[in-house]
């Protein structure tokens, strides 16, 4: 996710060379290219037949969809997939990107940092234009009542990209309270146009009489994740089960369905939905400790937080020097 996922312009790959050059001088072995449970890999039966514990740890990557009119379109795209394509360009996988903004009226929808993420990386390749769609309203420049700190703030904020719009278009490129109706295609089968609605703040109810028709030649869906892949044998093979919110179930120490499969732990996104880095950082040590606690009968390694714990304060956050 850090090399393909993210943008050059956001975060420099050296910085993730060093890190990972770093753990494999402390003894970290890395596997690339292994699918484990699917087509290109070790089996999971045969990964806990060889190993005391498995810590799964997949993160969040079942994208969300948009099942709109039109959405078969040519031209229409997840925004991992594109911006993975423009990565391994940088990377030097490919020669050039089989998903290009090139001279295409580009619209993104979705109002999040994936979505920011692909503004800048479409502005880099040369696109006539782009819009990022945000079903929220605008939020207003301060906190709001019912946001007490430390609850993290919902404020009208300007992204990197946000600015390079802005001087390329001279206008912020996101256009709020909008949602999509329905794609319009040629007769060739590819996107043209994108129809959409202004909608309501509360309830998000398309208004009446606000309905417009903006050209898009690619648009981008940045709609955020609902949980881990499903796809592959992984589930079924290390007897993974899902919670009430379609992530892995597991308990507070991190034990994959209550313990019902020793040995194997869920830690990250795969077992707490979508969230922050932070969350996964501190994930990552107290899971550490939940495993080194398993096979040894105790540990002293910090254990941050549990698997159930609510959202991290800004103050635990410092305490625990994320």
């Amino acid at each position: 996710l850090l090399r393909y996922g993210i943008p050059e312009f956001k975060m420099e790959k050296a910085h993730l060379d060093r890190r990972i050059d770093q753990m494999r001088g402390e003894g970290t072995v890395f596997v690339t290219g292994a699918d484990i449970g699917g087509s290109c890999g070790a089996g999971a039966d045969e990964l806990r037949s060889r190993c005391d514990a498995v810590v799964v740890a997949i993160g969040a990557g079942e994208r969300r969809e948009l099942p709109v009119p039109g959405r078969s379109l040519h031209g229409i795209h997840q925004a991992m997939d594109y911006l993975t394509c423009a990565n391994r360009v940088r990377e030097g996988d490919y020669a050039e990107s089989p998903v290009t903004a090139d001279g295409r009226h580009v619209v993104i929808v979705g109002g999040g940092d994936t979505g920011s993420d692909c503004l800048g990386t479409a502005l880099r390749q040369g696109a006539v234009s782009v819009l990022q769609l945000d079903i929220n309203p605008e939020p207003g420049p301060g906190r709001s009542d019912d946001e007490p700190w430390p609850v993290y703030p919902r404020t009208y904020r300007i992204s990197h990209a946000h600015e390079e719009a802005r001087g390329h278009a001279g206008r912020d490129p996101r256009l709020f309270a909008r949602a999509t109706l329905r794609f319009e295609g040629d007769a060739a089968g590819r996107v043209r146009a994108l129809r959409l609605t202004a909608v309501e703040p509360v309830g998000r109810s398309p208004l009446a009489g606000t309905e417009d028709v903006i050209p898009a030649g690619l648009v981008l869906l940045a709609l955020g994740f609902s949980g881990p892949e499903r796809a592959g044998g992984l589930r079924e093979q290390l007897a993974l089960e899902l919670d009430e919110r379609g992530n892995f179930a597991r308990d507070a120490g991190f034990a994959a369905g209550g313990g019902r499969a020793p040995g194997v732990f869920v830690a990250g996104d795969a077992g707490r939905g979508q969230s922050l880095v932070v969350w996964a950082i501190a994930e990552g040590r107290a899971a550490a400790a939940a495993v080194d606690r398993y096979l040894t009968g105790s540990t002293c390694l910090p254990a941050p937080v549990a698997a159930h714990d609510r959202p991290m304060t800004a103050l635990g956050r410092m305490r625990y020097g994320l």
